[in-house]
Formats: C-alpha cells, sequence, structure tokens
C-alpha cells in the first residue's frame, strides 16, 4: 500500500470516528436538562476532524453528521434545524481545516486563529441558512433569534470547545500522533511543544 492510500485511509477511519463521536454524544450532554443542547455537542468532533484530517473530511463530517442523526434517532428535528446545522457544521469543519493547515506554523495560536474564524464563519451560514428557509421578520428568523442562537445560548459550548480542543491538540502533539508542524522554505518540520 502507497504511502498516500494509507494516509487516505487512516483519515477515513478517522473521520468514521468523529462521525460515530458527533452521533453519541449528544445522549450524554442530552442528559444535563438545562444546557445539553446549549454544549454544541456535534461542534467538537467536526471542528477535530478538520484540524487533525484536513478540510474535505471536516466538510464532510459536518455535512453528513446532523442529517444522518435526524434518520437514525429523529434529532435535530430537520427542517430548519437539521439543515441549517449542517451547513453550519460543513463550514466549521471546512474553514478550521482549510485555515489550520495553511497557517505557516501549527501551533497553539494557528489552532485558536482557525478556530474563532470558523466558529464565526460557521455561525454567519449557519443564519443564512435560517433566512433561506424561514425567511426574514417575525414570522421568520429575526435579528435576536440570530444572536441568541449563535452567540448566547452557545456560550458554554463555545467555551468548551475553546478549552478542550486546544488541549486535545496539546497532548496529540505531546504524544507525536498529530504533531505541530511549521513550514521552512518548502519542507514542513515537527515541533515538540
Amino acid at each position: 500500500m502507497t504511502k498516500h492510500k494509507q494516509n487516505s485511509t487512516q483519515k477515513l477511519a478517522l473521520s468514521a470516528m468523529f462521525l460515530a463521536i458527533g452521533l453519541v454524544l449528544p445522549f450524554l450532554t442530552g442528559q444535563l436538562q438545562q444546557i445539553g443542547n446549549m454544549m454544541l455537542p456535534m461542534h467538537l468532533p467536526v471542528l477535530l476532524c478538520g484540524l487533525i484530517c484536513g478540510w474535505q473530511y471536516g466538510l464532510e463530517v459536518g455535512l453528513i453528521l446532523p442529517i444522518l442523526r435526524y434518520f437514525l434517532f429523529g434529532m435535530p428535528v430537520l427542517y430548519p434545524n437539521g439543515i441549517a446545522m449542517a451547513f453550519e457544521l460543513a463550514t466549521y469543519g471546512l474553514v478550521v481545516g482549510l485555515i489550520y493547515h495553511h497557517s505557516k506554523w501549527q501551533c497553539i495560536i494557528s489552532l485558536y486563529r482557525a478556530m474563532l474564524i470558523a466558529m464565526i464563519a460557521g455561525r454567519v451560514v449557519w443564519g443564512i441558512a435560517e433566512v433561506l428557509l424561514l425567511g426574514i421578520g417575525e414570522e421568520g428568523f429575526t435579528w435576536t433569534a440570530f444572536i441568541a442562537g449563535a452567540f448566547l445560548n452557545a456560550i458554554p459550548g463555545i467555551v468548551i470547545q475553546l478549552t478542550f480542543i486546544p488541549a486535545i491538540m496539546v497532548t496529540l502533539n505531546r504524544t507525536g500522533l498529530v504533531p505541530f508542524r511549521k513550514k521552512e522554505k518548502g519542507a514542513e518540520v515537527s515541533v515538540k511543544g
């Protein structure tokens, strides 16, 4: 088996694992009645998939996850939430993977930069999808609903993402499984941290 094919197979297997985690994790957080949904359990595996496997895999896992979860378990409700969430999560996986993997240095700073930009882009795409699905105005999607859904109700999940994902990536770097890298004149060099 060639190195490229082995790498693709490994990324595909990891993506399947992140998809499975995304399917199961909401059952665990759902036990916390008040803040279960606010913890954004499907966001974590999609962001990690984009960071570890690359934007293509993060995009695909993000797009598939809410729709597959609806067909398997009936949640999230497909219209409008599941469809809008599919576009949001796909954007997270795409943007975090693109920005992180094209950073001059892959380190904790570029990790946070990629995550913050992906979080903002995903929420904007979610808002646009909601507007397209529901329309604008009192009967449709309002600015208040956007601010509440994208930011205010999402604070616990944002805190979890900004805490756990860097901790996981630093741990993976220290174990050598997913090392931080820097680019030096046409070559990539691992950085131990």
